[in-house]
């Protein structure tokens, strides 16, 4: 199945702006993720900590809502859902 993944500002730099990757059915954000550090070297350790959690100033949203409200990394995908990753972003 097909997934959008949609980048922002730094992330942008490393993966492009948006790309459709083909994930295995009953995957999850976690394995996406996967998928995509196999693919772009230094994505990983920017999204994940050394524990494999999300890094508190990483935002990834699924179909418009944040993860942290479904089942965080361990939220199943499904045919064409838009993953949006979010850095860090500072106003001023």
């Amino acid at each position: 199945m097909n997934v959008t993944v949609r980048t922002f500002a730094d992330f942008r730099e490393l993966l492009g702006r948006e790309l459709v990757v083909s994930v295995p059915e009953g995957n999850t954000v976690r394995q996406l993720l996967q998928i995509l550090g196999e693919k772009y070297d230094g994505f990983l350790p920017r999204i994940l900590k050394s524990d494999g959690q999300l890094r508190p100033y990483v935002s990834i949203l699924e179909n418009g809502r944040n993860i942290k409200l479904l089942n965080d990394l361990d939220t199943e995908l499904a045919e064409s859902d838009v993953i949006a990753i979010f850095p860090p972003l500072a106003g001023g």
